[in-house]
């Protein structure tokens, strides 16, 4: 196992691994744990780092310029080793940047930074990426955490998730892996789902558009955990059913359409950016 860097303060404690700059572990203060613990019976993931794709493409490959190149779900960052960039007491900062391996897939010269920092009852998670490139460099971008469901101490009591917007947004569903793109009735009533299981038997429930910038998951009543996004426009919730988990994902990318172009620029959502460019993407995750 590689060493994990834990920051910290009174109120949290956070481990995070330099394997994909995945976060391991959100212990409160009290001792709750509120990150799923990665069980491989279930998913051995926790909260990966979706880039230079979110979700699937068609028969795993995306085209770049018309030139096709392998690329595995959700891309490479999440399997990859990154540096220890900084640390302090209640931040580190981990990097990734180009190689001859992530060329071989992904033909730009980029910089992936992503940094956990705590402050008081908050944790927040950022992504940055710059195109160290000459020319425009198009990705995906998305987080992937999961929550423990139900949360500590809130076993056999209902859970939700509440939009901040109150919203009711559009839900599509993925064939195949990959997204259909005809909408269906939103799930959430004036801002508000009430959780069960049956929900992900198709797999994921994605929302492109309208979930805004914020939501709490928790316990009818007891506790919770409040969620911010920043440039992040598209939500997926996910598990697979009867797990002990809830993925609360906020991307700036979606997988590919089932019948549309392999062209990683045309995929939905996606960030094009300029040579010299940097684009950052940001969620916080409070524990009230």
């Amino acid at each position: 196992m590689p060493t994990l860097i834990r920051i910290g303060n009174q109120d949290l404690t956070v481990d995070i691994s330099p394997l994909g700059a995945e976060m391991q572990s959100l212990t409160s203060s009290d001792g709750r744990s509120w990150l799923w613990t990665g069980d491989a019976a279930f998913w051995t993931g926790r909260s990966p780092i979706l880039f230079p794709i979110v979700g699937k493409a068609p028969d795993d490959k995306i085209a770049i310029d018309g030139a096709v190149y392998p690329m595995a779900q959700h891309g490479f960052a999440r399997r990859s080793e990154f540096r220890l960039a900084a640390s302090t007491a209640t931040m580190c900062r981990h990097q990734l940047v180009a190689s001859e391996a992530t060329r071989a897939v992904y033909p730009f010269d980029f910089q992936l930074t992503l940094e956990h920092a705590v402050e008081g009852r908050i944790l927040t998670v950022t992504a940055e990426v710059t195109n160290r490139d000459s020319k425009a460099m198009p990705f995906g971008l998305g987080f992937h955490p999961a929550f423990a469901w139900p949360l500590p101490g809130a076993a056999g009591q209902a859970h939700t998730v509440t939009l901040d917007n109150q919203g009711e947004p559009e839900l599509v569903r993925l064939e195949g892996g990959l997204i259909n793109p005809a909408s269906l009735p939103s799930p959430f009533n004036a801002g508000r789902l009430m959780l069960d299981h049956a929900m992900f038997e198709q797999d994921a429930m994605i929302f492109p558009q309208g979930a805004g910038e914020g939501l709490r998951y928790g316990a009818e009543s007891g506790p919770s955990l409040l969620f911010g996004f920043k440039n992040l426009p598209n939500l997926a919730l996910w598990t697979k059913p009867g797990a002990p988990f809830i993925c609360i994902e906020p991307w700036h990318g979606t997988a590919a359409e089932g019948g549309g172009s392999t062209e990683l620029s045309k995929r939905p959502s996606t960030t094009i950016l300029a040579p010299g460019g940097v684009a950052s993407f940001a969620f916080t995750v409070e524990i009230p």
